[in-house]
């Protein structure tokens, strides 16, 4: 009886693997008749190359310098506006298609790489019929016979509208705050900078304003996050809307605002101009702030530091300016402190 065991193991073991070859068998089976499905279906080269350049919105053209024949594959006349065959190819209509502050460069580029044999890439700008605009990035290169004459230009069009996008709005991300619209820290260290150095040329003042808000902090704590992040936005409206064209107000964080006053004159008195601009911030951030039938009074402490009488570089007005703010705020709600 012992000895039958051995037999019913392998029996056993025999069943499984016939059981496994036969799923193996039915899984490969399976596999082919996908893939016979996906063979009858596959176009041939030129088709798949058209299909290709579609998807990745990627053209391919040619120009024939002495016929002045412009030939299109079908994705580029999507990249313009167009339907396959609505128009013919011409170098007349793609010059008229390009927008106008780039047609010039465009014509260069490509004149210039008929006549040195340069690679010609450039990014431009084209005006679809619905009036839209949209990107695009242009390569090729000449093409030269057994005399060594330039015959024709060819090359690639791609549609780089999405990248445009998403890089400005990097930019944005980058330079401004998201809640308010106006330049962040960096984006005012580079206009201050950039203030500075016109100053230093033209020996003129610029005067810069940190403005801290008061009672932010019970309306953030009582009416939560978004009744404050409507206040900040029009805290934010109205500091822009005293402002000349020429002027900065950025948003540096939390409650804090930093305003650029740029081209003062040289001859200016500092105790004047500073209770000038601390008076007409007030005026315009007194009005309550209605938000969802709940009005919000706050109140702000200024500090004011003028170039080249307070600091002469930027990280020193921001330090002299900071102080007087925090100077001012302690001396009580709307005071201004001029700095030292």
């Amino acid at each position: 009886m012992i000895a039958v065991w051995p037999l019913l193991c392998l029996s056993l073991l025999l069943a499984l693997l016939a059981l496994w070859l036969l799923r193996r068998e039915r899984r490969a089976q399976a596999q082919l008749r996908v893939y016979r499905k996906l063979a009858e279906g596959v176009p041939d080269d030129a088709e798949r190359f058209k299909r290709s350049q579609y998807f990745a919105r990627i053209g391919t053209w040619d120009w024939e310098v002495d016929t002045q024949r412009l030939y299109w594959s079908e994705a580029i006349y999507g990249m313009f506006g167009f339907k396959v065959g609505e128009v013919v190819p011409s170098y007349e209509l793609f010059c008229s298609c390009v927008h106008p502050d780039d047609r010039e460069r465009v014509r260069a580029g490509e004149l210039r790489c008929l006549e040195t044999g340069e690679n010609h890439d450039e990014e431009y700008r084209v005006v679809w019929p619905d009036g839209s605009i949209h990107w695009l990035r242009e390569t090729g290169n000449v093409v030269k016979n057994v005399h060594d004459t330039t015959i024709k230009m060819m090359g690639v069009v791609r549609d780089i509208t999405d990248e445009k996008v998403s890089t400005s709005q990097l930019q944005q991300l980058a330079h401004f705050d998201p809640l308010t619209g106006l330049p962040n820290r960096l984006m005012l260290e580079q206009r201050l900078s950039r203030a500075l150095e016109q100053a230093r040329h033209n020996q003129t003042r610029v005067a810069l304003v940190f403005v801290d808000l008061n009672g932010f902090k019970a309306i953030n704590d009582q009416y939560g996050h978004a009744a404050g992040d409507r206040v900040l936005s029009a805290t934010a409206r109205r500091l822009q809307g005293i402002l000349r064209t020429s002027d900065t107000v950025a948003r540096i964080g939390g409650d804090e605002f930093v305003v650029i006053l740029e081209g003062l004159s040289p001859g200016l008195d500092l105790e004047e101009e500073a209770r000038r601009i601390g008076e007409k911030i007030f005026n315009e951030l007194s009005p309550p702030v209605e938000v969802d039938s709940h009005r919000h009074s706050i109140g702000s402490s200024l500090g004011v530091a003028v170039f080249p009488d307070h600091a002469g570089r930027m990280d020193q007005l921001l330090h002299v300016a900071d102080l007087a703010m925090y100077e001012a705020k302690r001396s009580g709600n709307n005071q201004y402190r001029l700095g030292q």
